[in-house]
């Protein structure tokens, strides 16, 4: 059976502050097109890592709504962004997920074109053909210290390099550039790409959800309710927090809050947090992962560095280990989480690291989030669901990823 007509101006119209979104904002095909179109079509979107590319003639794809990607290194050590169509008939050009190759070779006519988009060759097309005019068509890519956000825009938001300029400091310690990617797990979730993210923006959950996560997490890193019981706590973490700050960014590590998430086009956040017991990694010890870190870090002990990002990915930075989230809707009900585990390049499986301890706390987590995205997909169908209220404690980050959502939509549907 085919969905009734919504008027989306009307539903931006009416949303409540501080409430969910209407059930149409989480099952409706029109509304993910619109999110396709409006959200990851004009917005900068995380795609992937350096390491992804890591020499020159390598590259990878990724879909985008209906639009495929291509990444590739140039012979100059540049990475670039193409859409993956070749321009005679238009069929993909690179037709794997990953490669590597001296040319982009079109697989249906061979249609041939350099590493920078050139086309080189073209057999039978005659002689008033003009190869000059049929290069691969640009993407606009940024590269901010290492991870990589592309935009489908003609004129992607400027405020980005707001973003760059802040983030790089804060990033640049990690060295992705001389990362390896360790592992990468793809999952589907059977759920809206919003409920994905609004899942990601708040630990209300977690105590009760994620016991393998909140081993290396402190209790009061994501809010409290005040009250007698947790005043103290608060004021302790805090004290700590102010403390540990000062002693990391004395080391050159920029470690306090920037929140940008609602209030600027090109949304973001960052904030360095103590991590709890040996404080080292978000491991099942919290001892890190990995022998080699990824820099010439004086103690491993330097918190994990959050990074989120409108509207589609997270990202937490330690000594030993990265690790990277990107969100890539599929339909209105069915979402890819990809999670990428960087490690130093020269790190050595089995001697360096293991992977089921690298992988062990965010695999959990993976699922267990999954599993609470798709139940709550599966009762944003019912006819009873009506928007509930954020806590004003615990889900601030939520309600600044849905104010940023609203906010944009109502901005480029305009009247």
């Amino acid at each position: 059976m085919s969905q009734a007509p919504i008027n989306l101006r009307e539903l931006l119209a009416r949303r409540k502050k501080g409430y969910s979104l209407e059930a149409p904002f989480y099952n409706s095909q029109e509304v993910f097109e619109t999110d396709m179109e409006q959200i990851f079509g004009k917005h900068w979107i995380y795609v992937g890592v350096e390491p992804d590319v890591p020499e020159a003639g390598d590259y990878m794809t990724i879909q985008i709504g209906k639009q495929p990607i291509l990444i590739i290194r140039d012979d100059d050590n540049q990475i670039r962004a193409f859409h993956n169509v070749c321009r005679h008939r238009g069929s993909r050009v690179c037709t794997h997920d990953k490669g590597s190759t001296g040319n982009l070779v079109c697989p249906y006519h061979q249609w041939t074109y350099n590493l920078e988009g050139k086309l080189l060759f073209a057999e039978h097309m005659g002689d008033d053909f003009d190869p000059s005019k049929h290069r691969l068509a640009p993407v606009h890519l940024k590269n901010v210290a290492g991870l990589l956000f592309i935009c489908l825009a003609e004129n992607p938001p400027e405020d980005f390099q707001h973003l760059v300029d802040t983030m790089t400091p804060y990033i640049a310690p990690h060295n992705i550039a001389n990362t390896k990617i360790a592992t990468q797990i793809d999952i589907i979730e059977e759920g809206n790409w919003k409920l994905t993210m609004e899942n990601n923006r708040e630990c209300y959950h977690c105590t009760g959800n994620h016991p393998e996560l909140t081993i290396s997490l402190y209790a009061y890193s994501y809010g409290f309710a005040p009250s007698e019981d947790t005043d103290e706590g608060v004021r302790q973490y805090e004290e700590m927090v102010k403390e540990r700050h000062a002693k990391w960014e004395s080391c050159g590590l920029p470690s306090a809050e920037v929140d940008c998430l609602d209030s600027t086009i090109s949304g973001f956040r960052t904030m360095r947090m103590p991590l709890d017991k040996e404080g080292q990694s978000q491991t099942m010890n919290t001892q890190v992962a990995c022998k080699k870190l990824l820099a010439d870090f004086a103690d491993p002990a330097i918190g994990g560095l959050s990074f989120w990002t409108q509207p589609n990915s997270w990202h937490h930075f330690m000594a030993d280990h990265i690790v990277t989230f990107s969100v890539i809707p599929l339909g209105p009900d069915k979402t890819l989480v990809r999670t990428k585990w960087l490690v130093n390049k020269d790190a050595v499986e089995g001697v360096d690291y293991d992977i089921e301890n690298l992988t062990a706390v965010w695999n959990a987590t993976n699922s267990q989030d999954r599993f609470l995205v798709e139940e709550s997909q599966k009762g944003s169908m019912s006819p009873e669901y009506l928007p509930g209220p954020y806590s004003p404690y615990t889900e601030t980050l939520v309600e600044k990823f849905s104010n940023w959502y609203v906010n944009r939509l109502t901005e480029l549907l305009g009247d």
